[in-house]
């Protein structure tokens, strides 16, 4: 079992900009392909962003491409999701997830998830 713990949202105003964070804990951290996806009310889940086991590789989503960047520390098993340039449509719960790759990161097909952190993005 892995357990993730994502922390970090709130609310900005547009432009700004937030670091969520995503500790992991159980299983080894390393072995597992990292992402985020987000939840917007009555939207359907999307992806944002993913990140290799060795953190060399990553994927961002059309929508945050040039403004979210995705990182991991190994050493503190932790994943990072740096927004910037917030924008009103960034709004929505962001929930970081564990799976075998990042290629199946990318399509959704993920072992584990959290509970989410939400953030709000102001106009």
């Amino acid at each position: 079992q892995v357990q993730l713990v994502e922390s970090g949202g709130g609310l900005v105003q547009a432009g700004g900009s937030l670091r969520l964070s995503c500790a992991a804990s159980g299983r080894t951290f390393s072995s597992y392909a990292m992402g985020w996806f987000r939840q917007a009310p009555g939207k359907e889940r999307e992806f944002v962003a993913a990140i290799n086991r060795s953190g060399g590789m990553t994927y961002h989503g059309e929508s945050v491409k040039g403004r979210f960047t995705i990182s991991r520390d190994n050493a503190k098993n932790t994943v990072y999701l740096q927004m910037n340039s917030l924008k009103l449509e960034d709004t929505a719960i962001y929930y970081c997830a564990a799976g075998a790759t990042v290629q199946a990161m990318v399509f959704s097909k993920y072992d584990y998830w959290g509970q989410g952190t939400q953030v709000t993005v102001s106009s």
